[in-house]
């Protein structure tokens, strides 16, 4: 797989000489002016991707859309990377220089299984009974970028501002299925720095380890043989047996793994029916761990334990890696100066409508009513000792690339996560105020990088000198690893067609609310 510069050198121009100094206050404001001047098209970014509602590996209208979009704003958009039918990535580069520095801005598009919700309501109102929506926000992040890029595009051609601006998705996050096979396959290749942006409750950004873990997950299928379970029991062997006493073995080890892990399973096909025994099952696993050696160790304890069941089953088992993380750790210099740019901009200023809504969204699943944030928070910092917690692989981009994160204000503090409430909000006044926001930001921080001379060199030997105190980069995907692009699949042919009258149609309604008939806020059900 080529990198994101691959044909850059082709695109970029030898015209006049780039501008080398640190990017003026006036240009910051220039850049903030032009995101501004496109919340419109923020607000129907983020309601069109809503709309589609799709889980990872199936986002084909959403990476449709989006492709389709920067094409016409005049970037060069690769489909297919690294073998993912909805991955790609689109590039422009500055009319003058060689291309470089190269900035990668990425977020995420896939949804949530069963998350489907109408959004402006403070109560549980699926726009489809039992569908995927978009449960966590990912809806929205590429409208973060976009606009930012955009914005960014007029004043690096007309500033002669050297540089080259590359946008990718994360496929199938949830999944955790894309970003360790872009970084095996050499997409970040040639990156300078990445910024990823990430929906959250407030405009905030950190550096070093985050709370969290790194991960792998991995799907143990036995095979064995089947039987009539009444007349003949004894002439099966039984698949399901074996992921039962892996199970059981599994969870005697708990106790003696470190505190920090976290592991879970779900058995995804245990048998037919009672009457027949399975011949095949299969139990899925998240082995999450703190650093790459645990990680690396408790992959080894599960792939043994496996190894045991089947032995005592007489079955056979195999294994296939569905999606793996590491640990993250974010860049100091870019981190820093992107709090710079968050505190120029500062949190959107929300009406009393937008904070009713939000109060009474978290009384609906029983959170802390306190509204949406009015203070920003400070610089994140490392947490030290470690906290375990959830996993994104963006951790692996960390390692290949000086990577920050910005989380934005679209979403409502104190919700469950994962879950149908987050949805609420992520095709409203929230959620797009809270995008023009992060796209301000990202637009700023990319003038630093792009401007000051001494940001980049300090980015890249942080990356360099610091990052690897922490540990090496050990990935745990071979090189005949394939994505399982499969995934999802038949949940979306189910729902789809259920789901395609209720996209949302920009050219004739001024928003998707408007579409859907909700006169925001709705704070109760209307009476019959």
């Amino acid at each position: 797989m080529r990198g994101i510069l691959a044909g850059v050198a082709a695109v970029a121009l030898m015209v006049g000489t780039p501008v080398m100094a640190a990017a003026p206050a006036k240009l910051k404001a220039e850049a903030a002016a032009k995101v501004d001047g496109r919340a419109k098209l923020a607000q129907e970014i983020v309601d069109t991707v809503f709309s589609f509602g799709e889980l990872g590996y199936q986002e084909v209208e959403t990476s449709r859309y989006l492709t389709d979009l920067l094409e016409k704003n005049g970037f060069t958009v690769t489909r297919g990377v690294s073998g993912m039918p909805t991955a790609w990535t689109a590039t422009w580069s500055s009319p003058v220089g060689s291309g470089g520095p190269v900035i990668a801005l990425g977020s995420d598009i896939d949804g949530i299984p069963k998350a489907s919700q109408t959004p402006g309501v403070a109560y549980r109102k699926p726009m489809v009974e039992g569908a995927p929506g978009h449960g966590e926000g990912h809806n929205s992040g590429q409208a973060v970028n976009i606009v930012a890029a955009l914005a960014l595009k007029e004043i690096m051609t007309r500033e002669k501002i050297a540089g080259t601006l590359v946008l990718w998705p994360g496929v199938a996050e949830e999944l955790l299925g894309a970003k360790a096979y872009f970084v095996r396959d050499g997409v970040f290749k040639g990156a300078d720095a990445a910024i990823f942006t990430h929906v959250g409750d407030n405009l905030a950004t950190a550096w070093g380890r985050p709370r969290g873990t790194g991960m792998v997950s991995v799907e143990y299928t036995f095979a064995g043989d089947s039987a009539h379970s009444a007349n003949a029991p004894w002439r099966g062997k039984s698949a399901l047996d074996a992921v039962e006493l892996m199970n059981i073995a599994w969870n005697m080890r708990r106790e003696h793994l470190r505190p920090v892990q976290r592991s879970h399973y779900v058995i995804s096909d245990g048998g037919d029916q009672p009457n027949v025994v399975p011949s095949r099952a299969t139990v899925w696993y998240f082995f999450r761990e703190i650093d790459f050696e645990n990680i690396g160790k408790n992959f080894a304890l599960g792939n043994k334990i496996a190894e045991a069941a089947a032995a005592m089953t007489d079955t056979t088992v195999s294994r296939r890696v569905v999606g793996v993380a590491a640990p993250q750790h974010f860049n100091k210099p870019i981190a820093t100066a992107m709090k710079a740019n968050i505190d120029r901009v500062g949190l959107p200023t929300w009406t009393a409508d937008e904070q009713a809504f939000a109060r009474a969204t978290q009384k609906l699943v029983g959170g802390e009513e306190d509204g949406l944030a009015t203070k920003l928070r400070p610089l994140g910092a490392p947490v030290d000792p470690p906290v375990s917690g959830g996993s994104d692989d963006i951790g692996d981009v960390s390692w290949a690339v000086p990577t920050v994160v910005l989380n934005y204000p679209s979403n409502i503090p104190n919700l469950p996560g994962h879950h149908w409430s987050n949805a609420i909000a992520m095709a409203t006044p929230v959620a797009h105020k809270g995008v023009v926001a992060g796209g301000k930001v990202v637009a700023m921080t990319v003038l630093d990088l792009l401007m000051d001379p001494k940001l980049l060199p300090e980015a890249k030997r942080y990356f360099e000198t610091e990052q690897p105190k922490e540990g090496k980069y050990a990935p745990i995907l071979t090189a005949t690893d394939k994505p399982a692009i499969e995934r999802n699949s038949g949940i979306m042919a189910t729902y789809r067609p259920q789901m395609k009258p209720l996209y949302y149609d920009a050219a004739k309604y001024p928003t998707y609310l408007d579409q859907l008939g909700v006169k925001f806020p709705e704070l109760t059900p209307a009476k019959p």
